[in-house]
């Protein structure tokens, strides 16, 4: 008798790990497609207009043909078909390969990162939402061409696209956060106490 119970006991032990296993299993899912549905919309709608605008200059322009109809403009900004090898406003080029892998590392980190954020950390789950767009937005651009369009000309400042802008803002939007974050604090009521020594 003592065996049976022994045995039913340890088959009811086991049984239940595996329903607490699957639980958290479960909880970790939906907390992960929760974080998803702030991060994915946010990243493929700026991936998206990033890709669509770099079409419409590849199939209207040259390459280094440029456009802009205000002619007093033209000086300050511009509309130019470029091609970068290298990284985000033209910046270290012929490393094609390298910012690939390095695209590739960042998207991954995000999208295992991104779920551990809470929720009521709106400036940086956004930060990172503009991180991975143009992440991927340049990324696509290296895996099917071998080269970044870049094709927003603005004064004597490099030449950038959509996604540098994304990656750009990702991280000012980063910046207000922390400076937001970090005035909230000062103003918190201190809730430690003095005790005077004995």
């Amino acid at each position: 008798m003592e065996r049976v119970f022994s045995v039913w006991e340890r088959e009811n032990s086991n049984s239940t790990v595996k329903c607490g296993n699957r639980l958290i299993v479960e909880e970790r899912l939906k907390k992960y497609l929760k974080a998803y549905t702030f991060l994915v919309p946010i990243s493929l709608l700026l991936i998206a207009l990033d890709q669509l605008t770099k079409n419409l200059v590849r199939e209207n322009l040259a390459l280094n043909e440029y456009w802009m109809p205000v002619e007093w403009l033209e000086p300050y900004l511009r509309v130019v078909n470029w091609h970068n090898t290298g990284a985000a406003f033209g910046i270290f080029q012929g490393m094609n390969s390298i910012f690939m892998v390095l695209a590739f590392v960042i998207i991954g980190l995000i999208l295992v990162y991104f779920p551990m954020i809470p929720t009521e950390d709106k400036f940086f789950r956004l930060a990172l939402s503009l991180q991975l767009a143009g992440a991927a937005g340049n990324l696509i651009d290296r895996l099917y061409r071998g080269y970044v369009t870049d094709f927003i000309s603005v004064g004597r400042f490099p030449v950038f696209n959509v996604a540098d802008s994304c990656i750009t803002m990702g991280v000012v939007v980063l910046l207000i956060g922390m400076w937001i974050e970090e005035r909230r604090t000062q103003h918190e009521p201190r809730t430690d106490h003095y005790i005077e020594p004995l």
